[in-house]
């Protein structure tokens, strides 16, 4: 055997190596794919930004020479850093812009630049949000390996793109299903309809919730039942419309009782009873959980409420409260938060809980994770919790 074929098995595994830790390459699905081992710039970009050490520091840059003044911000990112007030960079003679922070602990962040008091994205990150509301930079600290959230090499379900008709809201409209890996249209599968918040868009519990690469890897650790995951849209007014409050949730409401339910369950191999549905959402989709979900225990029997709640819950909830048999009708009850909402936008969820603790219905609460009202807190919420406890109970 001479040299060369001695040394090919390292010099291949040196370049696949490399090729995996490109930063931002959008190659694979990469758990750390902000490391960056071969200072290469991100397709069109002029600096690397952001760029997470093994450490968990993270340097950002941005080359702006006639810049007078740059900080980042965010609140997720403002949170784990312990800041209260953006973060100025500091000025090179080369007009790039640096601030290196942390270490922050493995997770996905949100954050901001502010430029002359103008505040953008990261011009210079190809990560970014994609929902209802001006867009936002994301930060992927890793770990030592993949996170609960991360592409695993595990049997992977699928993510399915539907647009439909509404007779409700008069036009199109999209909706994200989830099944699980070996779906077989011969079985029958309970089905979690996962709404998000204000600002949301159906494809954001995948895209930035990571809901199926969530699901893929508690079914491969056994530690959830396989199950159907609809993800419509559930802005169903402009945010911005004086009457949003007024007329969301009896617009959710029709929109869930005659066109999503209808649609998923006719175009799915689904269990069609109440037992086999649970409603589940984040902040306004928690109150669509509750001022829609708790109002049709016809349809559903579980329920996830995520950062959300009401103070006005004996009003708002009545006949859910004072309905006799709502022990017997609702088999798990799920009530969640961050630990870092609780004495903010939290105190609707603690108050919600001790309504609940009063009136003698059962369900859990839980305050967890190092988030506050974001995608931290929302993803640990659903991988910890949420679904492995869901349709443990009800399988009758």
């Amino acid at each position: 055997m001479n040299l060369f074929h001695k040394i090919l098995p390292a010099l291949l595994l040196l370049a696949g190596s490399s090729l995996v830790q490109a930063q931002q390459a959008h190659v694979n699905l990469d758990w750390n794919p902000q490391k960056n081992d071969r200072n290469l710039l991100p397709f069109g970009a002029s600096v690397i930004s952001p760029e997470v050490h093994d450490d968990q520091t993270v340097t950002f840059r941005l080359k702006a020479p006639d810049a007078r003044e740059v900080a980042l911000t965010g609140g997720p990112m403002l949170l784990a850093l312990g800041a209260k007030a953006p973060v100025p960079f500091q000025k090179g003679d080369d007009g790039t812009w640096t601030l290196k922070v942390g270490p922050v602990k493995p997770d996905i962040y949100v954050y901001k630049f502010i430029i002359d008091g103008v505040t953008v994205p990261d011009p210079n990150n190809t990560l970014t949000g994609f929902a209802d509301q001006p867009g936002w930079s994301n930060l992927v600290v890793h770990g030592k390996g993949p996170a609960y959230y991360d592409a695993k090499p595990v049997p992977h379900g699928a993510v399915t793109r539907h647009i439909y008709h509404s007779d409700v809201l008069n036009g199109e409209r999209e909706i994200y299903v989830y099944t699980p890996p070996g779906y077989d249209a011969k079985k029958k599968y309970p089905v979690l309809y996962l709404l998000g918040g204000s600002g949301e868009l159906a494809s954001t519990w995948s895209l930035d919730g990571r809901a199926n690469f969530i699901m893929d890897n508690l079914i491969a650790e056994g530690k959830a039942v396989p199950m159907i995951i609809a993800m419509p849209n559930n802005q169903v007014i402009h945010r911005g419309d004086p009457k949003h409050t007024e007329l969301t949730f009896d617009l959710f409401e029709q929109e869930l009782r005659k066109q999503i339910v209808p649609f998923v369950d006719e175009n799915y191999s689904t269990r069609s009873d109440r037992r086999g549905r649970a409603l589940a959402g984040l902040s306004m989709g928690g109150r669509h959980t509750q001022f829609v979900g708790f109002k049709n225990l016809d349809l559903f029997s579980s329920f996830g409420v995520l950062s959300a709640g009401d103070f006005e819950a004996e009003k708002t909830s009545a006949s859910f409260l004072n309905d006799p048999d709502v022990n017997k009708k609702v088999d798990y009850l799920f009530l969640g938060q961050g630990t870092g909402e609780v004495e903010t936008i939290g105190k609707r969820a603690v108050a919600l809980h001790e309504t609940l603790q009063k009136r003698g219905v059962k369900h859990q609460y839980y305050v967890g994770g190092d988030g506050s009202h974001d995608w931290g807190t929302w993803r640990h919420l659903l991988y910890y919790q949420f679904l492995p406890n869901l349709w443990r109970s009800s399988a009758k």
